[in-house]
């Protein structure tokens, strides 16, 4: 990376990090004008929404991996990431270089800058890196591009883009002072996403959410597609790291295939990812061995993903109450006497919620806290599970608060980082840095 092209990187972040003063901003008409500036870069390449309260990003990643391997050029934007922005906005499958990401952001600042001279209504962070992915992909040709929806849906910036296909994953309760307090009015900001006489592809969804959901496709003269009454996934084996499977649709039998991905939910997000890519693609067009490679070369980090060690580390990116869930399924069929429970959250979480579904699976509890101004204080925490017969502390390092769960769990014992996708990221971070100290020179 050349001197300039690290400059332009280090701008990037800094422009970036001021637009985080915004905070959370819903609606379409800043990045409706953006696109303007710009040149309309979305409509350059096809595009594949995702909206869910979970599952989005695993679904986008085996998506978009089944259509990289079927010979078309794609995109994929993702939120949040876990250690560099960057990984934000990938081409092929591959984050995007940082000299790439100060070239996009550079010129999304640049139209931003003359249409908002005063900066009273700059775009947000996700405003400007929404931006700037749809510059990117546009720049270099891509064919297709998979985008996760930020938030709700209706007033998201990636709603800006006349998406052939939409996907729903799941709809839970979170996020509820931006969507609503009911699955209902939740389920109505997500179906929002749905395009006129284009089709949806739906995951698992309560009968409430999926009634919403139809509706609104029926308003939009829109084909509904349920991905879980017409794929067939039957789980063969355990695999380290992944699961052996058979998996059937009205179209294919796709037969053995390996999904690198552990957990009981996941097999729902590969039905709504194969499903889409069926729709996606011509018919007749995507030859079995194809979607069987695309699934098993599909990374999606942070779910689920063990770290070999001593003790293990298990890191699941489970950030609300249904995405504890799903966690909790998997400890119930993999129990550990000796498992500790590193955890912090976000404000504006379920927390107790998420704690009384995670603490009968732990021996003891190391509360923190991500680097963040959004995180909560892991006093409460401690002392909450303290008074409910789990041995707990507080640690707000999150360094300080992983050696501790190391010296807590012993060699023997298995560390398990949840709660916030920002901490794991941390701890991420931390690890990293350890094994680079142990590296041999």
């Amino acid at each position: 990376m050349t001197d300039g092209s690290l400059e332009l990187y280090q701008q990037a972040l800094r422009y970036l990090k001021g637009r985080e003063r915004y905070g959370i901003k819903f609606g379409l008409e800043n990045i409706a004008r953006l696109m303007k500036a710009l040149g309309r870069p979305e409509l350059d390449y096809e595009s594949i929404l995702i909206a869910g309260t979970n599952g989005k990003g695993s679904t986008a990643a085996l998506l978009e991996s089944i259509l990289r391997n079927a010979g078309r050029r794609t995109g994929r934007y993702t939120s949040p990431h876990i250690r560099q922005v960057e990984e934000r906005i990938a081409l092929e499958g591959q984050p995007i270089s940082r000299s790439e990401l100060g070239s996009a952001v550079g010129r999304v600042a640049e139209a931003a800058g003359a249409l908002w001279p005063d900066d009273t209504a700059a775009p947000t962070f996700f405003e400007a890196m929404t931006a700037a992915a749809f510059v990117v992909f546009a720049e270099h040709r891509v064919e297709v591009a998979v985008l996760e929806v930020g938030m709700g849906g209706r007033y998201d910036a990636t709603n800006v883009v006349p998406a052939g296909l939409s996907i729903v994953t799941t709809i839970g309760f979170d996020h509820e002072r931006f969507l609503g307090s009911t699955l209902a009015s939740i389920a109505s900001e997500k179906a929002a996403i749905i395009k006129e006489g284009r089709p949806v592809v739906v995951g698992r969804l309560l009968p409430e959410a999926l009634q919403v959901v139809r509706e609104e496709a029926k308003r939009k003269k829109a084909t509904v597609i349920e991905a879980i009454r017409e794929v067939e996934i039957e789980a063969v084996e355990e695999l380290a790291g992944g699961q052996r499977l058979r998996l059937r649709t009205e179209q294919n039998d796709y037969g053995s295939l390996v999904l690198p991905l552990l957990g009981q939910h996941q097999l729902d997000n590969l039905a709504v990812a194969v499903r889409a890519a069926e729709v996606a693609c011509p018919p007749g067009s995507l030859d079995k061995e194809v979607v069987r490679q695309g699934i098993q070369g599909a990374r999606w980090p942070g779910r689920l993903e063990r770290i070999a060690g001593t003790p293990p580390i298990l890191l699941d990116a489970a950030h609300n109450v249904q995405a504890v869930d799903a966690l909790v399924r998997y400890l119930e069929q993999h129990p550990h006497p000796r498992r500790v429970l590193l955890f912090g959250v976000m404000k504006d979480k379920r927390v107790f919620e998420m704690l009384s579904r995670l603490l009968p699976h732990v021996a003891y509890l190391v509360a923190s806290r991500p680097a963040m101004s959004r995180s909560r204080g892991p006093e409460q925490l401690s002392r909450w599970a303290v008074e409910r017969g789990t041995p707990a502390e507080a640690i707000r390092s999150s360094s300080e608060a992983l050696s501790r769960a190391r010296e807590l769990a012993g060699p023997d014992g298995e560390i398990l980082v949840a709660g916030s996708i920002f901490l794991l990221g941390e701890i991420v971070a931390w690890l990293a840095q350890g094994r680079k100290a142990l590296a041999p020179v």
